[in-house]
């Protein structure tokens, strides 16, 4: 029959507490925390491309029903990663914070007591007779603190060592607090800009934008960029990229006066805790399509998205006003090329022999259904193909429902405004990080206790098997041995 007593809610609640606030729970937490964000880089997430996640649920069916049930495809504020990351957080302020404040009270105190049985210890050895003030000097000059009694010294060193341990620990939970921060009251959007145009920062200029739980349009940074010029280098050799300069007149708040910014990959525009980063370019062909009777039912730069290093692009463009719809869909070569093998490509990034592939259809672009759809492609299940032609720079096709024009071109720029106040915070905290692990690989902590009695003894205790307290230990006994 079990005599075992049942723990009670106290009990239970202590046992549990422990169990949390363990390392071993803290680092399996923070090895689950790194399992769990592996579906965030499989998956497509809402927050970053809403389109993409539509295409994955049409596309699988069943399979993407009950990946969305369980929040697949918003990894990052799903309740099981929230529950990891808060359980990691309690873990280690749990597990840090009481070993912090011990460390701290032992900080001030002396060296344990010297033992009574020395011979137990690392590196036991004796000497006839030996001077303890000598040893004591050898300590000091050694950086040991020292407990001097009647006739024993107990030294101590490498405090330094939990100090690293724990400012590292410490360190970590600054940067989940600083995450943690950004995600609630940060924003990141995505804005894809042509030369000559203005961005407003405002939620109905952005393509794609997400607000941190706590973060609304209303605490949005005031300003404005009207993109000047944008001009890009590359390698004629290798067709590597050089060098990328943006050139904007930025007014912040809006409405005041414009200044002249320049924008580089590793050098954003920063506006207090947002900062406008340069992040990828293309090109957008300027197209001019007219009806039947030669009116004019569309005009401008459409965007086209690169599809290799060389910028050879692709895009479509959507006329719904006229009768019947006419939508076109498009790749833009800036320097052409063609072999039997790819077919036409773009043989440098720059804008040398520019070409515009055109295929033009007619029908239902599928606009009034209320699905949302991609401005980059179209939907062409509902449309009938009735033109196909290359087209040069001022060339124009014409399709027996209109005309389209190819009038040029514009460079436009991708825009990543960030707004992440955690983020300091989590700078500091990489930094004091790496300070902490220093200091704790290269800090050895150990105890060398000298006592005389009938004879002098002496021997150590190295905290974590460090080595080098042999070498340490003879050494002084070597040193009190010349000093006899």
């Amino acid at each position: 029959m079990s005599t075992e007593t049942p723990l009670g809610g106290v009990a239970l609640l202590r046992w549990t507490w422990r169990q949390l606030t363990s390392m071993r729970t803290a680092l399996l937490l923070l090895m689950l925390l790194g399992v769990a964000s592996i579906p965030g880089s499989l998956f497509p997430q809402r927050t970053q491309n809403p389109m993409k996640v539509r295409d994955y649920l049409a596309t699988h069916g069943a399979l993407g029903t009950w990946l969305d049930r369980f929040r697949f495809f918003d990894v990052y504020s799903s309740p099981w990663f929230s529950a990891i990351y808060l359980l990691l957080f309690i873990s280690l302020i749990g597990c840090v914070l009481p070993r912090t404040l011990e460390h701290l009270r032992a900080i001030g105190k002396e060296p344990p007591l010297t033992p009574r049985n020395l011979d137990r210890m690392d590196g036991f050895a004796t000497l006839s007779q030996g001077d303890l003030d000598k040893a004591e000097a050898w300590l000091r000059k050694k950086s040991f603190r020292i407990r001097r009694d009647e006739n024993s010294i107990s030294a101590e060193k490498g405090y330094a060592r939990e100090t690293g341990n724990l400012l590292f620990h410490l360190s970590l939970i600054l940067i989940l607090v600083a995450v943690g921060v950004g995600a609630l009251f940060g924003s990141k959007g995505e804005a894809i800009v042509n030369v000559g145009d203005r961005f407003i920062n405002t939620p109905t200029s952005y393509d794609s934008l997400a607000f941190g739980k706590f973060q609304s349009d209303q605490s949005m940074q005031s300003f404005s960029l009207r993109v000047t010029d944008f001009s890009a280098k590359y390698d004629p050799a290798t067709n590597a990229p050089q060098d990328y300069t943006l050139t904007v007149a930025a007014a912040n708040p809006i409405g005041s006066s414009e200044k002249k910014v320049i924008i580089k990959v590793n050098s954003p525009l920063t506006y207090a805790n947002t900062k406008i980063y340069l992040q990828a370019n293309g090109y957008s062909p300027v197209v001019t399509v007219r009806d039947k009777s030669g009116a004019i039912t569309f005009h401008g730069p459409v965007t086209f998205l690169p599809q290799d290093g060389n910028l050879t692009s692709i895009g479509a463009i959507k006329v719904p006003d006229m009768n019947p719809q006419i939508g076109f869909v498009g790749s833009f070569i800036p320097t052409y090329d063609r072999n039997s093998k790819r077919g036409a490509f773009s043989a440098f990034p720059e804008v040398l022999d520019p070409r515009l592939l055109l295929s033009v259809w007619k029908g239902n672009l599928g606009l009034d259904t209320g699905i949302p759809q991609s401005v980059y492609r179209l939907d062409t299940s509902k449309m009938q193909r009735i033109a196909l032609k290359q087209l040069t720079l001022g060339q124009t096709l014409e399709f027996g429902e209109g005309s389209i024009t190819f009038d040029g071109w514009r460079s436009w720029v991708n825009l990543q405004i960030v707004d992440d106040p955690g983020k300091l915070y989590a700078l500091f905290g990489a930094i004091f990080a790496i300070l902490g692990l220093l200091l704790s690989l290269f800090t050895r902590q150990r105890r060398i206790w000298v006592k005389a009695s009938n004879q002098v003894e002496i021997a150590g205790l190295a905290k974590n098997a460090a080595p080098g307290l042999l070498e340490e230990l003879a050494q002084l006994k070597k040193w009190m041995e010349d000093e006899l």
